[in-house]
Order: structure tokens, then C-alpha cells, then sequence
């Protein structure tokens, strides 16, 4: 019988980025198999040779199972997509050739309940998604989608836990996005480009790269270089508004005081800040020169790459109360302010402590009601007290329709758990600090849940 995790291992080798073992076994590639690459404009070639346990034997020695890693330490070079670099000699095929025949093999060789059966997306229609937006890429004609609208893909409805298993999928296909998708709003629209376009753009890119690199699947690799918030997350990057360094003092007031912005760009183009006004430096500049021109209420002004870490410009934006926020073709697109980070980490800190006030809550009633020996044996052994329980054992505990009588709660049981459920899924976004703003109902939601169990409480 051919299982759901059968299914996805096949199409998705287990949700993770294609390493050359996967083509060795699939006899895409040989051990022994030679490989070169070379860089035209440097007028260097490389050579490397294929191991038996699919790592990239260099002519120094040296091997390494990421196909980007050992180009660049082959080429010593900051960054290079070896995927497309390397060339399996002699049919002088691309290693990415290789690793898209192998996905295109998988799913071919899927039988047709696949995509019922995989349950979470239809795996041959996001593969073919997948190679028509490659196609375009490689093409010079890449298609632009939203993030909600790439996610949605894949089912997701935010970048919470599939956001790895769509980097494996991107990654796999040779694609990549511009400006990096975990480092924008839902809303805001990114390319479709391929790995190597995204390596030539960062390399063209000074000083600050254009777009994030996916990392590839290696067991060297460290986290995702977007895994937190960043400014992007704040801000649409949709354009700020401006006056030049020549308009009036009157002007620059009418348009802040028509929009209610508390700060204003001034801007001789869309990549050139000379600064900015705020009501403080007006009012300052009048207060000593009742004719002051715009100049004289200009202050000193940044902006940053979209992907800056949120962390990074805290202090920054505390001390001046914003900061300007450059799109992935270094214009000035965007602008943070302390009430957008008070207002994000707000929307964070509510769930925060409704959902500990919930665990505190869940505890107390299990550890009245139920032995800790029936809790081991439902969640785990490695449980030695009701404190070690998570939110995953609360609910398998209720599952449980022996120890949910024990409760003696007058409530609906399957209703119950479905409500947990969803509760389950959001202290997991909180904690893992999803970057996407949590739904609207989720702080009534947690309040409706810890306002039932105090009632059950007495």
C-alpha cells in the first residue's frame, strides 16, 4: 500500500533540499563521475570528481556535499550557485539538469492518488507550477505573484511551518524570489527568478545584496539568514513620500499634515536620502528663524536593506523614532516607525501571555484530575512531572475520552480539542516568532478559552 509519507519522501525527499546522494541513487550520477566548471570572464577552470557517498572531491582534496560550497571554495569566491556551475562531463550537462530530471522522474513515477493522498497540496500541480515559473526565469520573462499568493501553493496561509519545505521546493527547482519572500510583507509582490540570476545580482549588488540566498540543504548549514523578523516584515515597501532638498517649508508641512505623517523623506531621487523633516525640526527651525527654509529643518536620516534584522535598527529608531527601509533595488520604498515596532511586538506580547495564563490554567486541571503514570503513557516517559507537559500533551491527554470523564467537564470533547488545536498551532507561531501578523480573533480567542477554564475552575 503506498502511504502518505511513502508519497512525500518520494517527491519531496522528506521536505528537504536535493543532495547528490539522492541522484547516485537514483543512478542519475556515478561515482567517479568528473565534473568542471569554469568562470569565462576570470579565465579559470576547476575540476572535481564525484565520491561514492556524493560529496565534491576538489583537485586539492578537499569535498564537500553542498555543489555550491565547493564552487566557491574551488573558486574562492564569496558566493556561487554550483548547481548550475558544475558540469557533468562528458555530456556536459549541468548538475541542475540532473536534479531536475530527478524530480521530474519522482512525480512521473507517483501513482495517481498522490495528490489526494499526500494531503497537504497536490504535488504534481506545485511541480508544475514550479517548472513554469523556471521556464519564465530562465526565459528573462520571470513572473511576479505576491507572497500570500506563493505561499498559497503549498496551502500555507503564512510563513510558519511549511516555510522550509517551500525553500526545499524553490530551491529544488532552481528558483528563488526577489526581493527574498521571508523578508517582506504578505502582500507585497516578488519575483520568480533563478538561482543563478539571484547569485548574479547579489555579486552586481554594492554595496548591499538584492536578494536573500536560499541556503542549500548541508549538514554544515546553520539557520536561514531570515528566520526573524526584519524591517521588510514592517513595511510595504510600496514608497514613501517625499519633498526635493529645493521644495518650501510650506510644502513639506501641507503633505505631512494631509497624510498625518509625523516624518518626511527628502529625497533628491529614489535612491538618494539627503535627509528628513519631522514636526520637532520644524518647529525647532522656526523657533530660531521665523523664516526658516526647509534646509535649516532637515535632519540626518538612514535607510536600510529591507532584509536588516528588526533587532539591528532598534536603537536607531528609538533615538530618532524611524528609520527608511530601501526595496531590493536599493530605493528608498518604505519607512518604520516606533509605533509600527510597538504596534508588532503588541500583537505579540498579548498571545504571549494569554497562552501562558491557558498552560498554567491546563496544567492545574490535569494534575487535579489525572495520574502523572496515565499522562507517560498517553504523551511520553520522558515526562516526570505535570510541568513537563506541553501544549501537544495537554491535548493528547483530553483525547482520551477515559481521562476527559475523569475531568468532569460538561463540554463537548471533540469541540474542545478542535478549539486547542487551533490554540496549539498559534503558541507555536508566537514562540517560534513567525513574522506574519497573527489573525484578529486570535486575542479573543485565547481569552474565550481562559475565561471557560476559570469557570470549570470554580
Amino acid at each position: 500500500m503506498v502511504t502518505p509519507d511513502r508519497i512525500r519522501s518520494t517527491y519531496l525527499i522528506d521536505g528537504r533540499r536535493v543532495v547528490l546522494r539522492d541522484l547516485l541513487a537514483a543512478g542519475l550520477l556515478a561515482p567517479g563521475t568528473a565534473l568542471s566548471f569554469t568562470r569565462p570572464r576570470m579565465r579559470e577552470s576547476y575540476s572535481a570528481v564525484v565520491t561514492e557517498d556524493g560529496r565534491i572531491r576538489l583537485e586539492n582534496g578537499e569535498e564537500f556535499q553542498s555543489p555550491s560550497r565547493a564552487a566557491m571554495a574551488a573558486a574562492n569566491t564569496r558566493v556561487l550557485d554550483g548547481w548550475h556551475a558544475w558540469i557533468v562531463e562528458p555530456e556536459h550537462r549541468p548538475l541542475d539538469a540532473l536534479r531536475q530530471e530527478l524530480l521530474d522522474k519522482a512525480v512521473s513515477e507517483a501513482p495517481p492518488i498522490a495528490a489526494e493522498t499526500a494531503g497537504d497540496g497536490h504535488l504534481s500541480r506545485v511541480h508544475e507550477r514550479l517548472r513554469e515559473m523556471r521556464r519564465r526565469a530562465d526565459a528573462n520573462d520571470p513572473q511576479s505573484t505576491t507572497v500570500r499568493e506563493l505561499l498559497s501553493l503549498w496551502g500555507a496561509h503564512d510563513r510558519g511551518d511549511q516555510v522550509s519545505r517551500i525553500e526545499a521546493d524553490l530551491a529544488n527547482h532552481g528558483l528563488a524570489t526577489r526581493p527574498g519572500f521571508r523578508s517582506v510583507t504578505l502582500d507585497a509582490t516578488v519575483q520568480m527568478i533563478t538561482a543563478a540570476q539571484e547569485i548574479a545580482q547579489e555579486e552586481a549588488a554594492e554595496p548591499e545584496p538584492d536578494v536573500t540566498v536560499l541556503p542549500e540543504d548541508d549538514e554544515d548549514d546553520a539557520e536561514p539568514r531570515h528566520a526573524w523578523l526584519t524591517v521588510g516584515n514592517l513595511s510595504p515597501l510600496s514608497g514613501v513620500e517625499s519633498v526635493p532638498p529645493t521644495a518650501s517649508m510650506n510644502e513639506a508641512v501641507t503633505k505631512m499634515s494631509l497624510n498625518d505623517y509625523s516624518q518626511l523623506a527628502v529625497m533628491s531621487g529614489k535612491h538618494q536620502l539627503r535627509g528628513a523633516v519631522t514636526w520637532q525640526s520644524i518647529s525647532q527651525a522656526r523657533h530660531r528663524n521665523s523664516d526658516a527654509r526647509l534646509a535649516d529643518a532637515t535632519i540626518d536620516a538612514q535607510a536600510v536593506p529591507y532584509d536588516t534584522d528588526l533587532f539591528d535598527v532598534l536603537d536607531r529608531v528609538r533615538r530618532s523614532g524611524f528609520v527608511f527601509v530601501k526595496n531590493e533595488r536599493n530605493e528608498v520604498a518604505g519607512v518604520v516607525t516606533t509605533d509600527d515596532i510597538v504596534a508588532r511586538y503588541g500583537e505579540t506580547a498579548n498571545p504571549f501571555i494569554l497562552i501562558g495564563d491557558l498552560d498554567r490554567a491546563l496544567r492545574r486541571a490535569i494534575a487535579a484530575r489525572i495520574l502523572l503514570d496515565d499522562v507517560k503513557a498517553l504523551c511520553s516517559s520522558r515526562i516526570n512531572g505535570f510541568d513537563d507537559m506541553s501544549m501537544g500533551d495537554y491535548q493528547r491527554v483530553l483525547e482520551s475520552e477515559a481521562q476527559w470523564e475523569r475531568l468532569n467537564w460538561q463540554l463537548d470533547r471533540k469541540a474542545f480539542i478542535g478549539r486547542l488545536d487551533e490554540i496549539r498551532r498559534i503558541r507555536n507561531k508566537v514562540m517560534h516568532f513567525n513574522p506574519d501578523p497573527l489573525p484578529e480573533d486570535t486575542v479573543l480567542m485565547l481569552r474565550n478559552m481562559n475565561t471557560t477554564l476559570r469557570r470549570l475552575a470554580g
